[in-house]
């Protein structure tokens, strides 16, 4: 029996059970219940279903896995017939004048018709729940990148471990000792300039501590940070943004940062604060590039009073648009002192984090200070063409 013509059988022996017993079919059937089949099917249509095969078709259908049951087409028309109240016969009468057995292929194509359109009609509920589905996942999308690429501020009110997670930052090789005092003064994140560098360096590996990052994900944007008194004196006390392909530092990078440099070589030796910016291949690129590096503050014993006032209020912005940057900065002993562009240019590069930073460079001599850092935005931007 071919697939279509099973189905159709076990829909017409389950009726015809329906028909004697008055309730769905749930259990095999005993012998005393396929003779009472059996006897209610001959008084109906005078025809025999023998009581054995009745049993076995029960068997059958409640287990399709057990030994697998043909009835004839003979045993299928008088299932027909009984179902659909056909006249009453014998085997001699159907034999003369049924012998095509109508009556089953009657019922086989009553099934076959009202079987097309349940499957047309799951199609269609399968189609459109596929529709929907497909249209939830587009909105899902769709509202993820939407809130990926939303602006964001922070001012720092709140620099509770949970709370910096619950925005997006996370903290990177942790110092414990200066971590738990980022929140030194009120409204600020308070990092210090521990040792540790990303500049590639033979004898030691990169790392900053207390690294604060987050994921971004736009191509184009603007990010910008403000800093409350930050006065370095020292080699290579620094604190800034940091722009990284990865956060183990062997992609690309890109480093701006007020900085303290009295290196000069062997030649008479000037306190400068600049503000410095670095761009490096990653870990295996050799020597990073110094892109810029802005005299800010020259130090001597009569300006330092003068310096610190004009470090009250300092700031750093990067602008990126697909390939090219865009570097500024700001200082003045108000903070609304305007910006003041660095550079211009193009850096082949694809940042996927943002970082907060302060460092002293690998060098033991230099004083820990603080970089208090009391706002930070990131607004990305749609591309220009």
């Amino acid at each position: 029996m071919n697939d279509p013509d099973a189905l159709a059988f076990a829909q017409l022996f389950k009726e015809a059970y329906q028909k004697c017993f008055g309730h769905s079919m749930k259990d095999p059937l005993s012998e005393t219940e396929s003779k009472l089949f059996s006897n209610k099917i001959f008084d109906d249509t005078g025809l025999v279903i023998g009581l054995r095969s009745i049993k076995n078709y029960s068997l059958y259908l409640l287990n399709p896995e057990g030994k697998e049951e043909n009835p004839s087409i003979a045993t299928l028309d008088t299932l027909a017939r009984y179902v659909l109240n056909a006249p009453y016969t014998d085997e001699i009468q159907r034999k003369n004048r049924e012998s095509h057995y109508p009556y089953w292929f009657q019922y086989k194509n009553n099934f076959y018709r009202s079987a097309k359109p349940t499957r047309q009609k799951n199609w269609r509920i399968i189609s459109l729940m596929s529709f929907i589905l497909l249209l939830v996942v587009i909105i899902f999308l769709f509202f993820i990148r939407k809130k990926k690429q939303q602006a964001f501020t922070d001012d720092f009110h709140s620099i509770a471990e949970d709370s910096l997670i619950s925005r997006g930052w996370l903290v990177q090789s942790k110092e414990e000792a200066y971590w738990k005092n980022r929140d030194q003064r009120p409204g600020h994140l308070t990092l210090f300039t521990l040792e540790g560098d990303n500049w590639p360096d033979s004898l030691n590996k990169p790392a900053i501590k207390n690294l604060l990052v987050r994921k971004i994900s736009s191509d184009c944007f603007t990010s910008e940070i403000h800093l409350s008194e930050f006065f370095p004196k020292q080699n290579w006390q620094q604190a800034g943004i940091l722009l990284l392909e990865d956060t183990n530092f062997t992609g690309k990078s890109l480093r701006l940062s007020f900085l303290y440099n009295d290196f000069s070589g062997g030649f008479p030796k000037s306190k400068d604060i600049v503000v410095q910016a670095i761009t490096s291949d990653g870990k295996n690129s050799g020597k990073p590039e110094e892109i810029v590096h802005q005299l800010i503050f020259r130090l001597d014993s009569t300006n330092e009073k003068l310096v610190k006032q004009n470090l009250l209020h300092s700031a750093l912005r990067i602008e990126k648009h697909g390939t090219k940057f865009r570097l500024l900065f700001a200082n003045g002993s108000m903070a609304n002192s305007a910006f003041k562009e660095l550079l211009s240019r193009d850096i082949d590069m694809n940042p996927k984090y943002l970082g907060l930073f302060a460092l002293k460079g690998f060098v033991d001599s230099a004083e820990v200070i603080p970089a208090r850092f009391d706002f930070f935005s990131y607004s990305p931007e749609k591309c220009e063409r």
